[in-house]
């Protein structure tokens, strides 16, 4: 297939969200002064926060609310008093430092980017990944950033892709390619828009959705051999 237009996903596809979100997380505690075990705090957190964009994802959170919920209920047990809203402008402050890049990320959109248009495609608040994109090696190498928050929809609705195309001035969803790590945002938005699917699954993660991608990879050096 000749493409001609690259939609990359940001967090877990190019960007180390895990690292970033370890360090955000445990940084707000301490500028809180709330005492933080991290075996104890961040997987509890990422419990919350997964199913929190989930909820997201299937229209049964709003956006805003997502961005207080996920720490009323992390703290909802706890004796500390802890402002909700401020915690969480002080957490993404400091997300959107978080510009650690995923094994191969810088290599692979050089590559690409002299061969392709080239865009990121995320969800997510607007100002943390703008930061996160703009200040990383990656900027140099990237048409166009879309974040959801900008768009008023989200992966995996059709709604983002069209708000993309739009933007990018691109037409033929027969020359677009969404490479992404998550099957329920990345993949399915890619299959209800009607554009080719490469699943990037690092972990070895089994596909227990019943979503076929077009093509799968655990290295994105694949993509190389891919194009």
């Amino acid at each position: 297939m000749n493409y001609e237009l690259i939609l990359l996903d940001a967090d877990g596809t190019l960007f180390d969200y895990d690292m970033a979100e370890a360090n955000a997380l445990e940084k707000a505690f301490n500028y809180f002064n709330i005492k933080y075990v991290e075996e104890v705090e961040l997987e509890k957190y990422r419990m919350i926060n997964k199913q929190i964009w989930a909820d997201y994802e299937n229209d049964k959170i709003g956006f805003e609310d997502l961005r207080i919920e996920r720490f009323r209920r992390l703290f909802q047990n706890d004796e500390e008093k802890v402002d909700y809203n401020e915690f969480s402008k002080i957490y993404l402050s400091l997300l959107a430092g978080g510009t650690y890049l995923k094994d191969g990320a810088e290599e692979v959109c050089k590559y690409l980017f002299t061969k392709y248009k080239i865009a990121i495609l995320t969800n997510g608040f607007k100002d943390v990944q703008i930061s996160r994109i703009e200040n990383s090696p990656l900027n140099k190498y990237i048409h166009q950033i879309i974040v959801s928050e900008e768009t008023g929809y989200k992966k995996p609705d059709i709604g983002i892709f069209n708000y993309a195309f739009n933007k990018i001035g691109h037409a033929n969803k027969g020359t677009t390619l969404i490479v992404g790590d998550s099957l329920t945002s990345d993949i399915q938005g890619g299959i209800n828009y009607k554009i080719s699917t490469c699943w990037y699954n690092s972990i070895g993660e089994e596909n227990k959705t019943g979503l076929k991608p077009d093509y799968e990879i655990k290295d994105l050096k694949e993509l190389f051999k891919l194009l």
